[in-house]
Formats: C-alpha cells, sequence, structure tokens
C-alpha cells in the first residue's frame, strides 16, 4: 500500500515523500495517528498544494529544533552521586536521568533521544548528543560531581 507522509518518521522517510508499506501498518498505525494519509489518485493531486505546506512545516519543525539545540548547548548539567575514591560512580548516569533533569529545567525531551552508548560510571565531563531532530544534534556537556 502506499502513503504519503505528513511526519517525519525515522524508518519511513520524510514529510511528503510516497512510500510503500505494509497495509496493516498504514491502516492501524500510519491512517489512525496522523502520520500519512492513502496515496489515491485525488490524494496525488492534492500533494502538489500539500507539498508547498509540508515543506514550510519541516522549515518550522527544523528551525525550532535549530533553537532548541542552541538553548540546550548553552545549558550546564551537573549531577551529584555518590562516588568511590577512584572517582568510579556507585551506580551510573543514565538517559533517564539527564532527561528528568531536563524536564525539571523546562525542556521536554524524550529519554530515547539521549544517545548514551552505555551509561555514565566515572565522576568528570562528558559529552552527550541529543538527537533532537533528523538533521539537527545537540551535544550537552553533563559534569558529574561526588557527594
Amino acid at each position: 500500500m502506499k502513503v504519503i507522509l505528513k511526519e517525519n518518521i525515522e524508518t519511513l522517510g520524510h514529510i511528503g515523500d510516497i512510500v510503500k508499506v505494509a497495509p496493516g501498518y498504514a491502516r492501524n498505525y500510519l491512517v489512525p495517528k496522523g502520520f500519512a494519509i492513502e496515496a489515491t489518485e485525488k490524494n496525488a493531486k492534492a500533494l502538489e498544494h500539500a507539498k508547498r505546506q509540508l515543506t514550510y512545516k519541516k522549515n518550522k519543525t527544523l528551525e525550532a529544533a535549530r533553537s532548541l539545540a542552541a538553548k540546550l548547548e548553552g545549558l550546564a548539567i551537573e549531577l551529584i552521586h555518590q562516588a568511590g575514591e577512584e572517582g568510579k560512580l556507585f551506580g551510573s548516569v543514565t538517559n533517564m536521568e539527564i532527561a528528568a533533569f531536563l524536564t525539571e529545567k523546562g525542556f521536554d525531551i524524550d529519554r530515547k533521544k539521549i544517545v548514551l552508548a552505555e551509561p555514565i560510571k566515572q565522576v568528570g565531563e562528558t559529552s552527550v548528543p541529543v538527537k533532537i531532530h533528523p538533521e539537527v544534534v545537540a551535544t550537552l556537556k553533563v559534569t558529574i560531581k561526588a557527594a
């Protein structure tokens, strides 16, 4: 089944793309959630007009993502944890804890967008990438201090 995407979906494509997906995926997930519309002849004709709107929406979301990235990069994250003698933490700092800190500061960022290869287990400063948009990645400076 062919559908026209109304939102950016990482595994499928970008706004305005016509993609072929399984009928059940389109019928049960993409269309009800408003992520896509069926690519019929009528919708294909309306696509030209919609593409202008979608391009505007895409540029607006990209601009908002860049603005958010600039704000995040200016933010200093400082977490205090129990640590041993050599700076090794008792436990670890995960993306969940960083997301909770950001929510506390007024940023609504899903923990899945915070990309940690592995949890932070040492005291010190670490750079953590945050994938805000497919084209925009912000880098957070996370400082961990011993309690």
